[in-house]
């Protein structure tokens, strides 16, 4: 019988952008076919929305990214303020991020093992991934603390990650986390369906409790969520997507465009540069493969600059990334801090000028 600390004892260690320049390579690549040139033709993307100084960059999140050792690639991106928004899954920003900065760890595991031992020994497997569960039920308790701690009424998923930023800046164990470099820059995470993690978990015993004693609840506004989202893209002359998997994120950071139409705002660009990093097939019809020239037609995304990259985010995003960042494309670029812009009321005025 293989004991729980036998299997958890080497930590997944999370990739620097400082530690290599992947700029000659991914010229290379341009010069090549395939994945190789669409690869290429990303990080060139990405590295043109960054310096267009009117564009403001959206990172969107799908996909075990976190647990598989990219944490440090999105705190970095935000801290040389190459991301102005990021929408993600709940398991990246909570079950993974805000994990470990509760001090927290993900191991390296295998996939060729009894997941009915895993079971028994209180361990969660993500592919070649290990996850203490009971370390997971001390990250929901917190949610659950932190939902305790505030005001009851009705939050975007934005306004709680922040207050989980909060918790990081004053009792955090590891302060490399893309919560709390987020938070310090008043760069907004929204998480559409919040729920579906172990936030979730902390806000039902949250509501749970206070309701069985008949008072009022914290809960997750998703509406709000999108109404703030569709401000960032009013308050931007001209943005950009770069997206790591697909799912509800990518649906969700393509709908504003749609949204401000419906608002009234008939002269709102469609998303100017799009990028996508995905293993997902197209021809199901499914939207995490649904390619970017299909999102055109919704009047979403722009064909002008777009290019979808077929390939794992952990091989495929170092390289788009680190070229844009070795290449200090982000330099001279003002920093936005929507979070500040969507703590301010949104009045008929301000709305009517934006």
């Amino acid at each position: 019988m293989t004991t729980k600390k036998e299997l958890l004892k080497e930590k997944v260690e999370h990739l620097s952008l400082d530690t290599f320049d992947p700029v000659p390579l991914v010229d290379a690549f341009g010069k090549m076919a395939f994945q190789a040139r669409n690869t290429h033709s990303a990080a060139q993307i990405y590295e043109t929305m960054l310096r267009d100084k009117e564009c403001a960059v959206i990172l969107c999140l799908a996909g075990s990214l976190i647990s598989a050792g990219l944490k440090k690639v999105f705190v970095q991106l935000i801290e040389a303020n190459m991301v102005d928004a990021i929408v993600s899954t709940g398991a990246n920003i909570v079950d993974q991020d805000f994990f470990e900065g509760l001090g927290f760890h993900h191991w390296r595991g295998t996939n060729f093992v009894d997941d009915n031992v895993l079971r028994e020994l209180m361990i969660d497997r993500i592919y070649d991934t290990f996850i203490d569960e009971e370390d997971l039920r001390s990250c929901d308790d917190t949610v659950g603390r932190i939902a305790e701690s505030l005001e009851p009424r009705a939050y975007s998923s934005r306004e709680f990650i922040r207050e989980m930023g909060r918790y990081l800046a004053k009792k955090g164990k590891n302060k490399e986390s893309i919560v709390l470099a987020a938070y310090k820059r008043d760069v907004p995470i929204f998480c559409p369906a919040f729920s579906d993690c172990s936030a979730g978990f902390g806000l039902v015993h949250h509501q749970w409790h206070r309701g069985l004693k008949g008072e009022p609840v914290v809960s997750i506004d998703s509406a709000k969520d999108f109404l703030e989202l569709t401000r960032v893209k009013l308050a931007s002359k001209d943005t950009g997507l770069f997206m790591i998997g697909g799912g509800v994120p990518k649906n969700f950071a393509q709908d504003i465009v749609v949204a401000a139409d419906v608002l009234g705002y008939e002269n709102v660009a469609m998303h100017k540069y799009a990028v996508q990093i995905t293993v997902a097939d197209e021809r199901d019809g499914a939207l995490s493969g649904s390619t970017l020239k299909e999102a055109s037609s919704w009047g979403k995304v722009s064909t002008a600059h777009e290019q979808m990259v077929f390939g794992e985010a952990t091989v495929i995003l170092p390289l788009v990334a680190g070229y844009a960042y070795h290449k200090q494309a982000a330099e001279g670029r003002k920093q936005r801090r929507f979070n500040k812009l969507l703590d301010t009321r949104l009045s008929a005025k301000k709305a009517a000028k934006a």
